[in-house]
């Protein structure tokens, strides 16, 4: 079963993709707000957020220039893999028109649409370094089941797993 969004309420629509080929164009209409709409099955302009095939290598492969984030599955959303850039990367929760370059589609309602922020640098030596900083935000950032006070910026590396509301997230870093 695969699901799509809704352009206009943003609600998911899920069908079986099996009874299609690959290339056919398909027609749907929302049951929330009634949208006709249509989408042409396997070409996708947003295949960093859609949920891999099998995981466990996609978990482990390295394949960003620059690491990513693995947002683990949980009752508000699927997994996901979100890339990181040079510089500031800003997590929260997708919201239309929100400009965050990490953006996490869930319905977890304690997550804030600018929850966090990781800062990639690359230090004298030019090994990338990961710094976490809460956003701020109203339900906390918590690195190893440790709240991030005020204004405190943290160390992480690869496979540290840090927390945002009810959604845990692991930092896969680039292997150098």
């Amino acid at each position: 079963m695969k699901k799509i969004r809704c352009p206009k309420c943003k609600n998911f629509i899920i069908f079986d993709e099996k009874k299609y080929t690959v290339g056919q164009r398909l027609s749907f209409c929302c049951p929330a707000c009634r949208k006709q709409f249509g989408i042409k099955y396997g070409a996708s302009s947003n295949k960093n957020t859609q949920a891999p095939e099998e995981p466990s290598e996609e978990i482990n492969s390295n394949s960003y220039e620059y690491g990513s984030l693995y947002v683990i599955e949980n009752v508000f959303h699927y997994k996901q893999i979100l890339p990181l850039q040079l510089g500031k990367n800003i997590i929260g929760r997708y919201m239309k028109g929100n400009p965050i370059n990490c953006p996490i589609e869930t319905d977890d309602p304690s997550i804030d649409m600018t929850h966090c922020c990781i800062n990639v640098t690359r230090n004298k030596k030019g090994v990338l370094e990961y710094e976490l900083k809460d956003g701020p935000s109203y339900t906390g950032t918590f690195v190893d089941n440790e709240i991030l006070e005020d204004n405190e910026r943290r160390k992480i590396s690869n496979g540290t797993l840090f927390t945002i509301g009810a959604t845990s997230i692991i930092l896969r870093t680039k292997e150098e």
